[in-house]
């Protein structure tokens, strides 16, 4: 189908229901809006088509949708993306986890979000939902993905969390309630490095009274939407940067890659050399798990919250953190995320400073002039 014949962004309805056909167009939206985080998407592409050959297509609902029986389950894998590429969900780990919220709460599981749209995290749910005989809630917690459980949008409408489970590929489980979000991060990422890096997740139960307002609505229909966009573009960073509203920062290739896994995050920077029109130019990307800065000649181009993403020159696929290498021919996007993030509070969260860089944040916004630079 040609690109030119697609809806204009924002202007498709929402998904009802999730099927095989639906899956890759949502694993390349996911990725997309991943920011080089939340999990490399391929593995769970796999296993969401899978689960639908076995079980059946997912039903989508919205917030609205919901009633008072519904209630929520939000789990996400939690830990280095790196790590994850080799450590996959056991059979069952989110079996046990559904439980034992369902134990703790003393009510059933109707329906499951993802905490984070973006990567292997905004797929996986599906998957899960399709097995536990679940609904899938269209929304999530960041719009994105964020490498920290903070980071989430329950956290900036002063929703609280009253507890957590966590699950191993070992079978370990875990109940935790801790007095925040923050000693709960400090106390999850401690259990995932103890399980060898990479772990699974819930952490909120939401219901038709909690999460309007607490939440970002119509995720999944915007990352399936998107994913549709680039599988049928002729050309897909152009058809990216329209569906997106984004900047191609700079199409270049990779020369240097610094990465380490350390505390259960992926951590380092890549560097890019602009070709082409671009020939001369050298961005630096600084990576927590998800792109966060883009610095050229010492100058901040572009920073969290907004979103920062590299894709394949040629194919406009999301290259996820974990996979950089270098040689790879790139594009660098850039572009304004949710106005939640845009807040004080959000700010506060997931901000420069949130993650130790000394500098304001500036919202980002596209070059259209090319007076920016």
């Amino acid at each position: 189908m040609p690109d030119q014949d697609l809806n204009p962004r924002g202007e498709d309805a929402p998904v009802r229901t999730i099927a095989r056909s639906d899956v890759a167009a949502l694993a390349a939206g996911a990725a997309i809006f991943g920011t080089g985080g939340g999990g490399a998407v391929q593995t769970e592409q796999l296993a969401v088509e899978l689960a639908i050959d076995q079980y059946g297509p997912v039903s989508v609902i919205s917030v609205d949708d919901l009633t008072d029986e519904d209630a929520v389950i939000v789990i996400s894998a939690i830990g280095a993306p790196s790590v994850g590429i080799e450590m996959l969900v056991a059979e069952g780990q989110t079996d046990t986890i559904v439980r034992e919220v369902e134990r703790f709460t003393g009510r059933p599981m109707t329906a499951v979000m993802a905490a984070e749209i973006g990567g292997s995290n905004g797929v996986a749910p599906v998957g899960w939902a399709a097995r536990l005989g679940l609904k899938v809630l269209d929304a999530d917690g960041m719009g994105r993905a964020f490498p920290k459980g903070t980071m989430i949008s329950m956290n900036v409408a002063g929703l609280p969390s009253e507890f957590a489970v966590m699950s191993d590929a070992v079978g370990n489980v875990s109940l935790l309630r801790t007095i925040n979000l923050a000693w709960l991060e400090r106390h999850a990422r401690a259990l995932t490095v103890a399980s060898g890096g990479i772990s699974l997740g819930a952490h909120y139960v939401l219901t038709a009274k909690t999460a309007p307002g607490a939440v970002i609505e119509g995720t999944v229909s915007r990352a399936i939407q998107v994913g549709r966009r680039l599988l049928a573009a002729a050309d897909p960073i152009a058809a990216l940067s329209d569906e997106l509203g984004a900047e191609v920062v700079v199409t270049g290739k990779i020369i240097d890659v610094d990465r380490n896994t350390e505390g259960g995050f992926t951590r380092g920077s890549v560097t890019v050399e602009g070709v082409g029109p671009d020939r001369g130019r050298l961005i630096r990307v600084e990576i927590q798990n998800e792109n966060l800065v883009i610095i050229e000649d010492g100058v901040v181009v572009a920073s969290v919250p907004d979103l920062i993403t590299i894709v394949d020159s040629e194919t406009g696929e999301a290259i996820s953190t974990e996979l950089l290498r270098f040689g790879q021919r790139v594009s660098v996007l850039a572009w304004a995320c949710d106005p939640l993030w845009r807040t004080e509070r959000g700010l506060e969260l997931t901000g420069p400073r949130a993650f130790g860089y000394d500098l304001d944040y500036a919202p980002f916004a596209p070059d259209v002039d090319g007076g920016r630079r």
